[in-house]
């Protein structure tokens, strides 16, 4: 029996001005897999993420997501549907504190919602145990590893069905970055889809189960993630 699909996208085309940046992009999400999107900078990565999440507004193609067409959807709109965002740069309001940017962001489990897949507010602080530290300091009084891990907890904290990381580790410290892996993992175990965009492909492609790469707004390889660490063609694409 095939996996219901979170996000069923063909035919993707995308403008910036007169940019064309995506040309007929196809990008295929189940409930539960973790996909990672590969491609040096500048090769479309997060424009497809935003046109996807409906932040690209020059765009054309389908894009079902729940089995629902949601082409012409507003970022609100996709969020409301159960797809939360971690963007790059990380988008932490500066002037709530930290608990303010969990709480302001809390849903409720939707009803069938497997309890491995709800994350409460006290579990995101169990799992960011640096954040229980900072639960009263406002979000601008954060480095950048802590304000990353708000990020993503607040992303948990909507319940989504599937969490969309974009550099989630960028300019990060090594420990730091090896707590957001670690991160990763267990949301992967607690049953919740992934799109995740990294500048270490190598990490990505060990927590995939699929892998996109895209050169030039068009997708030049996918498949199973460990077929593709091992493919000599992949070096030349990512340019290593």
């Amino acid at each position: 029996m095939a996996q219901e699909l979170i996000v069923d996208a063909s035919g993707i085309n995308a403008w910036y001005g007169s940019s064309h940046v995506l040309h007929n992009v196809a990008l295929q999400i189940a409930r539960g897999q973790t996909v990672g999107l590969l491609g040096r900078n500048g090769m479309g990565k997060s424009t497809l993420i935003r046109t996807l999440l409906g932040h690209v507004p020059q765009r054309s193609g389908r894009i079902a997501l729940f089995g629902q067409d949601a082409a012409q959807a507003l970022p609100h709109q996709v969020a409301r549907m159960g797809i939360a965002y971690v963007p790059e740069g990380r988008g932490v309001f500066p002037n709530l504190t930290v608990r303010e940017n969990l709480v302001m962001a809390a849903r409720s489990p939707s009803p069938g919602q497997s309890s491995a897949s709800h994350w409460s507010l006290a579990r995101v602080l169990e799992t960011f145990p640096r954040l229980q530290e900072r639960l009263g300091h406002w979000g601008a009084q954060l480095s950048g590893g802590e304000q990353q891990m708000l990020s993503i907890g607040r992303a948990l904290m909507t319940q989504p069905q599937l969490i969309v990381l974009d550099e989630a580790t960028e300019g990060l410290a090594p420990l730091i970055v090896a707590e957001i892996w670690r991160v990763v993992a267990q949301i992967r175990a607690s049953g919740i889809a992934t799109l995740i965009v990294d500048r270490d492909y190598r990490k990505v492609l060990a927590h995939a189960d699929h892998a996109v790469v895209l050169q030039k707004g068009q997708v030049v390889m996918q498949g199973d993630a460990k077929i593709i660490a091992l493919d000599a063609q992949l070096a030349g694409f990512l340019g290593v």
